[in-house]
């Protein structure tokens, strides 16, 4: 299941907006906000596919039966350009475990060629969990399919949510194709072109560098 939240009207374009504009590329602190503010959205859209049950809330006058998150997810993020967008995310999911790995592009001889590693991963116990992925670009989706691979030594998740700010349809079909069929994915926006160095086009350019600085 593909969610495309970008594809109905919504304050969330306004957001992607921005983050694409290129002239705003100066002001880090507001491109961070922007990209914290569409992790929001995308948990408050997340969260009305998680399971619930049924728990009586005392209040100082009397008491009612409300809904409530049967379990808390993992939030799983792929430093360092994720770390906004996972903000986000746990503003609204505030009693969320997290995991962080470190992942990066490593140049091959062919400067237009390259090989993903990974240095770190911190993580609780995914045993039965959901387990939600988070990066804001997904490309070619080499980088979510060795992550998550990475991850599955900490344990079998019941069910793994992709959620980028933006794809490529290319990316969200490798990650099918080599993750589990029990895999969702939140999508703000779907763009249609890769680079040869594996950038999205139009996209909204890196952003690890737009948010900490350029490496």
């Amino acid at each position: 299941m593909i969610h495309e939240i970008g594809k109905d009207n919504s304050i969330f374009n306004q957001f992607l907006a921005e983050a694409r504009k290129e002239e705003l590329h100066t002001d880090s602190a507001r491109f961070r906000k922007n990209i914290e503010r569409m992790g929001e959205i995308l948990a408050y859209e997340l969260s009305k596919k998680l399971d619930y049950k049924t728990e009586e809330i005392i209040t100082p006058l009397g008491s009612s039966d409300m809904r409530v998150l049967e379990q808390q997810p993992v939030l799983a993020t792929i430093l360092r350009a994720g770390l906004p967008l996972h903000q986000g995310m746990l503003n609204y999911f505030s009693h969320a475990e997290s995991a962080f790995i470190s992942a990066y592009r490593k140049p091959l001889k062919n400067q237009d060629e390259f090989e993903v590693e990974i240095e770190y991963l911190s993580s609780p116990n995914l045993e039965g969990k959901e387990l939600v992925l988070a990066d804001p670009m997904l490309a070619t989706g080499t980088s979510m399919v060795l992550v998550h691979k990475a991850m599955m030594a900490k344990g079998k998740p019941n069910h793994n949510h992709i959620v980028a700010v933006i794809a490529t349809m290319e990316g969200i079909n490798y990650v099918r194709k080599n993750l589990p069929k029990n895999t969702t994915f939140w999508i703000g926006a779907i763009d249609d072109e890769l680079t040869a160095q594996s950038y999205i086009v139009p996209g909204l350019g890196d952003a690890g560098d737009i948010s900490f600085g350029k490496k």
